[in-house]
């Protein structure tokens, strides 16, 4: 378990992220931490998007027979982009068809918003496997086409295990994922953990480390950046999805939220870390 190596409140926690920026904010200073956000993403909408038309094409040519919506922001812009071309009736219609599937609770609000039915919905924690147990108990795959709504980055063991049960797979992307055009706040977080400045770091995607990981490796800090955050701060993840990833990069990970918010985060984070520092002293 880390341990910050300071027991002063109150408690030090950089959190990377970017859209909900000042949510993050607002939520560490009201529990009683001392915030700073360093953004690491920006979310970049395909402008030409040739696999959202490739996805209309099939949907309303009735070659789907399930489309999967990952995220409530992926499922929103996809509409926007195919409204270019096609009205919403004809959109919504086509949709009703095939089985529809959620992966969590923000695209399980847009598709109620849109009225329109859900047939499936992934537990908590949201993550590929409950999604392909959704599949696995509900949903035969065999000579089925399964459309997926990305979310920003493809989810290749998904794509596998449906492609492994006899299923072929449309991704489709939506938006990527950029680098803040202002690096500055994220380039000084990184020399602030190094310089033992923090007691907490908080990830609320896979995609946040990433970036922290490519600015750190062009400053030439990554393995001081690894380091510091395993050997000085309390590492809170999201849940299960950017736990597993933040692993594979080398960085602890010590906490879980009991639900996949950021208000659980933040809240349970402050708890654990003032526990552990009340053990230390």
């Amino acid at each position: 378990m880390n341990v910050p190596e300071t027991s002063h409140a109150p408690l030090r926690i950089c959190s990377f992220e970017s859209r909900r920026g000042p949510e993050m904010k607002s939520l560490i200073e009201r529990n009683g931490g001392l915030a700073t956000i360093a953004p690491s993403m920006r979310e970049i909408p395909l402008d030409e998007n040739p696999e959202a038309f490739a996805f209309a094409s099939e949907l309303l040519s009735q070659k789907i027979d399930v489309v999967l919506f990952m995220t409530g922001v992926g499922a929103s812009a996809l509409l926007s982009a195919l409204e270019t071309k096609y009205p919403r009736t004809e959109i919504f219609a086509a949709l009703e068809k095939t089985t529809v599937v959620v992966r969590g609770p923000k695209p399980t609000a847009v598709l109620r918003g849109w009225g329109l039915r859900i047939d499936h919905r992934a537990p908590e924690p949201n993550t590929w496997r409950e999604v392909l147990g959704v599949f696995e108990a509900s949903i035969p795959l065999k000579n089925r086409r399964v459309a997926v709504q990305e979310y920003g980055l493809p989810s290749v063991e998904l794509y596998q295990a449906f492609e492994a049960r006899g299923a072929s797979v449309l991704a489709v992307p939506v938006y990527r994922w950029a680098l803040p055009l202002d690096i500055e706040p994220l380039k000084a977080a990184i020399q602030r953990t190094i310089a033992g400045e923090y007691d907490a770091l908080m990830f609320t995607s896979a995609q946040q480390l990433t970036h922290v990981l490519e600015v750190a490796e062009q400053m030439g800090l990554r393995e001081k950046w690894l380091q510091a955050a395993n050997e000085r701060c309390i590492v809170a993840s999201i849940g299960p999805t950017a736990t597993e990833a933040i692993k594979s990069n080398e960085l602890r990970v010590d906490l879980e939220p009991s639900h996949p918010n950021m208000g659980a985060l933040v809240k349970e984070t402050i708890a654990y870390a003032t526990t552990a520092l009340n053990k230390k002293t």
